[in-house]
């Protein structure tokens, strides 16, 4: 192997050393909800003493020691910081981590597989907070998560619109002109079709463009580039060739915070989720009880019911809070208009995306 062969590998396992530390420190501060005290000493001298009886013969056992060491220093720094665990769906630089950020600047993000992970960590104590998409302005609304709000015990405390601006991320010193194939989510490949198309680059779908970005790190496959936020970008340490190759402009996708209690401020915006009788006029009758008192409805959706097939739920986003005197009113009549009425909660409204 040439001299900049070797340092390219390099380069590639130092980037697959730090991406694995984070998962580990994430994990570790999920292991804080399991435990009393963040010390466990007969824990870590089993970590030592495994990792000790491996036949490293490149590295010193002192130093794997003195190395673990200071893992696990660090991990109870973490673990005594205090800092709410918020869950997202996707792999580290997804566009809900991006959201996570936004709604909570002072978290600790932590990725799960399927959205009902999130739900279920949260239902459990195992996270503080879960961050899901809810509606998408070019997609529509997330089925799933629509679904999931419908049996969820949790409550709605915030929202975020998040404007979604894919980028084209590369390895460092890789030359652009020798990209071939670039990998994302199916979604993102759609949304970037025509980027795609004039310069002649090959879609490869991903499961999720964070994830894409993340194999492009660990593995740098040749003559490829991925799809995905410019977080990704940080994260793996990955360059940014073009920002904002998506096809439309205003790509924005809105977000929920659920957290186990409700928002304990006021709100100015509060979202019920209810089903009426399959009668003529019982939906217009709900819907009237807004217009008679002026309350401005933000969004109306509607989802077939897996219990009564024919029927639907509906999804009601308006403003103001439930502490309001002319909403509390008009809740309680619902009650009496629907036959079921869950109400997610009143949080604080977002401004535009960014």
């Amino acid at each position: 192997m040439k001299l900049e062969e070797i340092r390219v590998k390099i380069d590639k396992i130092d980037r697959e050393l730090l991406v694995l530390l984070q998962e580990r420190m994430g994990y570790a501060l999920r292991s804080r909800k399991f435990k009393e005290s963040v010390t466990d000493s007969h824990r870590e001298e089993a970590v030592l003493a495994r990792v000790e009886r491996m036949n490293l013969d490149l590295i010193e056992q002192s130093f794997t020691r003195q190395l673990l060491k200071t893992i696990i220093e660090e991990s109870k720094r973490l673990q005594l910081e205090d800092r709410p665990l918020v869950a997202f769906q996707g792999e580290h630089g997804a566009y809900g981590e991006v959201a996570a950020r936004k709604l909570a600047p002072d978290g600790a993000y932590i990725p799960c597989m399927e959205f009902i992970d999130v739900f279920k960590g949260v239902e459990l104590g195992h996270f503080d907070l879960g961050v899901v998409p809810v509606e998408n302005s070019l997609e529509g609304a997330v089925t799933q998560v629509n679904d999931l709000l419908t049996t969820t015990e949790l409550k709605v405390v915030g929202e975020a619109k998040v404007l979604v601006t894919h980028c084209l991320l590369s390895i460092e010193a890789t030359d652009y002109r020798e990209i071939r194939q670039v990998y994302s989510h199916p979604q993102a490949l759609a949304q970037c079709r025509g980027f795609l198309l004039r310069n002649n680059l090959e879609p490869h779908p991903f499961y999720d463009t964070a994830g894409a970005a993340k194999m492009l790190a660990r593995e740098n496959p040749k003559a490829a580039a991925a799809i995905a936020s410019s977080l990704c970008a940080e994260l793996y340490d990955l360059e940014i060739i073009k920002e904002g190759i998506e096809d439309g402009p205003s790509n924005t996708t809105r977000f929920l915070l659920l957290a186990r209690e409700p928002y304990d401020g006021d709100g100015d915006k509060t979202s019920v989720v209810f089903a009426t009788p399959h009668e003529a006029g019982r939906l217009y009758g709900v819907l009237r009880l807004f217009a008679d008192e002026n309350i401005n409805l933000t969004r109306i959706a509607s989802m077939p019911l897996r219990s009564d097939p024919g029927n639907y739920c509906f999804f009601l986003d308006f403003e103001g809070s439930q502490k309001e005197e002319k909403i509390s009113e008009v809740l309680k009549e619902m009650e009496r208009l629907t036959i079921t009425l869950k109400n997610l909660g009143s949080y604080p409204a977002d401004t535009p995306a960014a």
